[in-house]
């Protein structure tokens, strides 16, 4: 067997066999690699930080997947709660506007699992614990403030805070999605956020007309 000496540098990336006999691991040598022209060279530590470093890097493709996945899962926990929060409500307009949404958010489902279509990726959520704080605080206003004149306003302000959200949400993919040349994605995206931008006015009008005047 040939040796060869590539130097003490301990930078260089040892090769370790761990001995079940004694409980050590020596070094045999350094992991090599195999230059263009057939000559071996040691492998540096920096240089497999560097590489792997590389073979793991995030784009924004991952990002707009993620952040796709994260809405997707959302939206889920959106239709759950819209009509718990319909059935609280003491105006009539208001309980109607959250039903209303209801359908409007099947539809922007719908509109979730076409982008994954077209993505070629499977329809999958990915837990968020952002929109899940959000439902959470108009559970709370639900209990805490049942038969109160303030109940509407609460709900009112909880349900604007998920529709701001998805706006923030839905304006932000729509912008990756025309960085990354998905102009068919972009469209669709667009559509669901002019339905939250709308819903978020009518929300402000019912808070404005009624839901806070009543809670004064």
């Amino acid at each position: 067997m040939r040796l060869r000496q590539f130097g003490s540098s301990s930078d260089l990336l040892p090769f370790r066999i761990f001995c079940s006999s004694t409980g050590k691991a020596n070094t045999f040598g350094f992991l090599l690699i195999m230059r263009n022209d057939g000559e071996e060279v040691p492998l540096s530590q920096r240089q497999f930080n560097q590489e792997d470093t590389m073979a793991t890097e995030k784009t924004l493709n991952d990002l707009f997947l993620d952040t796709l996945k994260d809405i997707y899962y959302a939206e889920k926990q959106i239709l759950k709660a819209l009509p718990k929060m319909a059935r609280g409500a003491s105006s009539p307009e208001l309980a109607a506007a959250f039903k209303k949404h209801r359908d409007e958010t099947e539809g922007q489902v719908d509109r979730l699992q076409q982008i994954f279509e077209i993505l070629d990726k499977p329809a999958r959520g990915k837990t968020c614990d952002a929109i899940l704080g959000i439902i959470e605080e108009g559970k709370e206003v639900l209990e805490e403030y049942n038969g109160s004149m303030a109940l509407d306003a609460g709900l009112t302000a909880a349900a604007q805070a998920v529709e701001h959200y998805e706006i923030a949400r839905y304006g932000t993919l729509k912008s990756w999605a025309m960085t990354l040349g998905m102009e068919e994605v972009a469209a669709l995206l667009d559509q669901t956020l002019q339905e939250e931008i709308n819903t978020d006015r009518i929300l402000t009008e019912l808070g404005e007309r009624n839901a806070n005047t009543q809670a004064a």
